[in-house]
C-alpha cells in the first residue's frame, strides 16, 4: 500500500517578526479625494472638542469650588485625571479612524517620522485647533458667570516661575508624551510583547496624567498647542497671549526631540538607512 507524502513548501524567514509600515509620501493631494481623509478630520475635530470641554470644565469647576468654601475641589490630582482619562478614552475611540492624535505636537512628531503626509498633518492641526476653540467655547457658554472671572482654564506662566523654566517644562513634558506615543504604537514592541495585553491608549493617557501632575504648578500644563490656543482664543487676555509662544515652541521642540530619540537612536533609522545605501552602491 503506497503512502502519499505531501511536502510543504519551506517557509521563508524574514529575519524579524514584525513589519514596519512604508513611509508616507511627503506631499500628496490624492488624499483629498478620499472620504476617509475627511472622516479623520471630523474625528480629530470632535475628539479635541470633547477633550477641551471636559478638561477646561474640570479646571473651572475646581477653581469655583476652591474659591467658594476654601476646599481644594478636585485638586491637581483630579485635573490631571480629567485630562489623562479623556486622552485614554478619545485615543481608544479614534485611533482606528484618524490615529487619535488630538494634539498638534503628536501630529508633528508622527509627520517627522513619516507616518503621515504634510497635507494630512496640516489638516489635522487645523481641525484640532478649531475643535479646541469650540470645546472651550462650550465651557464658556455653560459656565458663563464663572468662566472669565476664574481664568478661563488658560495656560500661562504661573507666579514664581520665569518663561525659561516654563519653556523647559513644556519641552520635557511633551517629550514624555510623544516618546510614549511612539513606544506604544511601535510595531516592533507590539510583536515582541504580544503576550502582554496592553492597549496603546492606556500608556498614552497615563503619560498625560503624569505630566500634568508635574507641570500644572508651572504652566497649568500645555503639552498640546491646540489646548493652549483654544483657551487663549476664548479667554482672550493679554497675559495669556504674551505667554502663548511658549505653548507652541515648547511642545514642538519636545516632539522633535522625542522623534529623533525614538526613530534615530532607539530604532536606529539613520544606521539602517546608511546600511541600505551602502548595500545599493555595492550592487
Amino acid at each position: 500500500m503506497a503512502k502519499e507524502v505531501s511536502e510543504e513548501a519551506p517557509v521563508q524567514q524574514t529575519g524579524k517578526d514584525y513589519v514596519d509600515p512604508p513611509p508616507s509620501p511627503l506631499f500628496t493631494l490624492e488624499e483629498l479625494k478620499l472620504w476617509s481623509f475627511y472622516r479623520a478630520l471630523i474625528a480629530e475635530f470632535i475628539a479635541t472638542l470633547l477633550f477641551l470641554y471636559i478638561g477646561v470644565a474640570t479646571v473651572i469647576g475646581h477653581v469655583k469650588l476652591n474659591n467658594a468654601d476654601l476646599c481644594d475641589g478636585v485638586g491637581i490630582l483630579g485635573i490631571a485625571w480629567a485630562f489623562g482619562g479623556m486622552i485614554f478614552i478619545l485615543v481608544y475611540c479614534t485611533a482606528g479612524i484618524s490615529g487619535g492624535h488630538i494634539n498638534p505636537a503628536v501630529t508633528l512628531g508622527l509627520f517627522l517620522a513619516r507616518k503621515l503626509s504634510l497635507v494630512r498633518a496640516v489638516a489635522y492641526m487645523v481641525a484640532q485647533c478649531l475643535g479646541a476653540i469650540c470645546g472651550v467655547g462650550l465651557v464658556k457658554a455653560f459656565m458663563k458667570s464663572f468662566y472669565n472671572r476664574l481664568g478661563g482654564g488658560a495656560n500661562f506662566v504661573q507666579p514664581g516661575y520665569n518663561k525659561g523654566t516654563a519653556l523647559g517644562a513644556e519641552i520635557v513634558g511633551t517629550f514624555v508624551l510623544v516618546y510614549t506615543v511612539f513606544s506604544a504604537t511601535d510595531p516592533k514592541r507590539s510583536a515582541r510583547d504580544s503576550h502582554v495585553p496592553v492597549l496603546a491608549p492606556l500608556p498614552i493617557g497615563f503619560a498625560v496624567f503624569m505630566v500634568h501632575l508635574a507641570t500644572i504648578p508651572i504652566t497649568g500644563t500645555g503639552i498640546n498647542p491646540a489646548r493652549s490656543f483654544g483657551a487663549a482664543v476664548i479667554y482672550n487676555n493679554g497675559k495669556i497671549w504674551d505667554d502663548q509662544w511658549i505653548f507652541w515652541v515648547g511642545p514642538f521642540v519636545g516632539a522633535l526631540a522625542a522623534t529623533i530619540y525614538h526613530q534615530f537612536i532607539l530604532r536606529a533609522a539613520a544606521i539602517k538607512a546608511l546600511g541600505s545605501f551602502r548595500s545599493n552602491t555595492n550592487n
